[in-house]
This record gives structure tokens, C-alpha cells and sequence, in this order.
């Protein structure tokens, strides 16, 4: 029952799904909700997968506007919550100010060109590559494009559990105030499941997901030394801004995977 309550708290506060009912926000429930962040990329990344699968077989639109629309569903399944903070984290990190110069900058309303920029390039770059893998979609891009938000969502988790905060208010202290020793100890379990379902349909399609894996965590990798250099740690606008990074980055790892390993 916990962790269904966990979940429906990732609804609520990482998609637009409405969860009109009140949720408890004890710290067990919390826990919870850090432990189903993959679930909620799942749920968000079989919706995608599904709608592309119903585009591609069931309708006469072209590769361009089935495009289209996966890419206006990677922003309106989560109300750009996560691409307001790419906005706010560009506009700090641009500002090429030091870390508590950053954090003011990210805490102010107005947007300014460096995030306007930033957000042009991050979406006209997804666009692109969702377009092109659009055109050359297989069997197999399916089950990669139905992963992309899971593993996007354990990239987050990690942050959110294992960095330092940058501030002690906002989100990304809320939810890591909740945080156990074995919060992340469940994520294995994902991977493994996802493993065993890409063995079943096909063993090329386990390299290909390893090769997702293995780039969400060099992404991982280099991001968590960063963030600290950066604006000295986690807040929830540097979260979003991440997940908003390590997707664009996946998206590009599926490009160039339809081009050079899935043709």
C-alpha cells in the first residue's frame, strides 16, 4: 500500500496526470515515492511507446507528424516541470557566476536569454532525433523508447539520493529529507526485469539496452562531479535540468543506434 502511495505522490507532483485525492507526505511514503521513481518513467515511457506503436500501424500520418507528437508528449506528460528547471539552471550556469550567485539566479522568476536559448537548442535537438528514429523505427525501438524514461528516472533518483543539497528548502531537500540507506536497493530489481523482457523478445535487443544502460550511467558519471563544481549541489531545479540532460542524451543514444546498430 505504501509504495502505491508513493507512486500516485510521483503523479501528482511529476506529470499532469490529476490526482485530486490527498495524499499523505510522511516520510515513509516519501521513501516510497523515491523508490517508484523509475515506475512513474515507465508508466510515462509506455505511454509513448504505445502511441508511437498506434501512430506507425494504425494511422496513414507521416514519419514527420507522428514525430510530432511523441515530441509534444515528452513535454506535456510532465507539464515541463522538468524543462523549467533546464530553464532556470541554464540561465545560472551561463551567468558564469559562482555557485551562490547561481542559486540567486535560479530562485528568480524571469527567465532570461541563456535559458531561452538553451530550451530552443534542447528541443530542437529531440526533435531531430525523435524524427529520425521515427523514420527508421523497428521492432526494437519500441521497447528502447518505452526504457528512455526509466532509466532517466534512476539517473534522478541517484542525484536525489546520493548528492549533497545546495539549499536546505525546496523540493530536492523535501524529498531527500526522506531518504534511506536502502532507497535505491529496489532500482536493481528494475533493471533486472528489463533485462528479462528484452531476452524474451530478442538477445540483440539486450545489447542495445545495455549500451542505453551503460549511457545513462557515463551521463551519471560525469554529471554528479559537475553539480557540485557547479552550483555545490542538488536543488530541484538542478534535478529537472538533469533530467531533462540525460534524456536529450538517451534520445541521442537511440539516434545513432538506429543509424549504426538497428538498420
Amino acid at each position: 500500500m505504501n509504495g502505491w502511495i508513493g507512486f500516485l505522490i510521483n503523479l501528482q507532483f511529476f506529470t499532469v496526470f490529476p490526482i485530486k485525492k490527498q495524499l499523505p507526505m510522511d516520510k515513509k511514503y516519501i521513501h516510497r515515492a523515491i523508490q517508484t521513481f523509475p515506475l512513474v518513467g515507465l508508466f510515462l515511457g509506455l505511454i509513448l511507446g504505445g502511441v508511437l506503436y498506434a501512430l506507425v500501424e494504425w494511422t496513414p500520418l507521416s514519419s514527420l507528424s507522428i514525430a510530432f507528437v511523441i515530441w509534444f508528449l515528452t513535454m506535456a506528460l510532465t507539464g515541463g516541470l522538468h524543462l523549467d528547471g533546464w530553464i532556470d539552471a541554464s540561465d545560472a550556469f551561463f551567468s558564469y557566476q559562482d555557485k551562490e550567485r547561481r542559486l540567486e539566479i535560479m530562485k528568480d522568476s524571469r527567465t532570461g536569454a541563456f535559458g531561452v536559448i538553451s530550451v530552443i537548442v534542447l528541443l530542437a535537438a529531440r526533435f531531430i532525433f525523435i524524427y529520425e528514429i521515427v523514420d527508421r523505427v523497428n521492432e526494437w525501438t519500441y521497447f528502447l523508447i518505452i526504457t528512455l524514461p526509466l532509466l532517466s528516472k534512476c539517473v534522478m533518483g541517484y542525484l536525489l539520493s546520493r548528492m549533497p543539497l545546495a539549499k536546505k528548502e525546496g523540493l530536492g531537500a523535501f524529498f531527500q529529507s526522506a531518504v534511506r540507506k536502502n532507497s535505491l536497493y529496489i532500482y536493481w530489481l528494475y533493471f533486472i526485469v528489463s533485462f528479462a523482457v528484452a531476452w524474451s523478445i530478442d538477445f540483440k535487443l539486450v545489447t542495445l539496452f545495455f549500451i542505453m544502460c551503460l549511457a545513462a550511467l557515463l551521463f551519471l558519471l560525469y554529471i554528479k562531479r559537475k553539480i557540485v563544481s557547479w552550483f555545490g549541489g542538488i536543488t530541484g531545479d538542478v534535478l529537472g535540468a538533469s533530467v531533462e540532460g540525460v534524456e536529450l542524451w538517451l534520445w541521442l543514444i537511440l539516434w545513432l543506434l538506429h543509424y549504426f546498430a538497428m538498420g
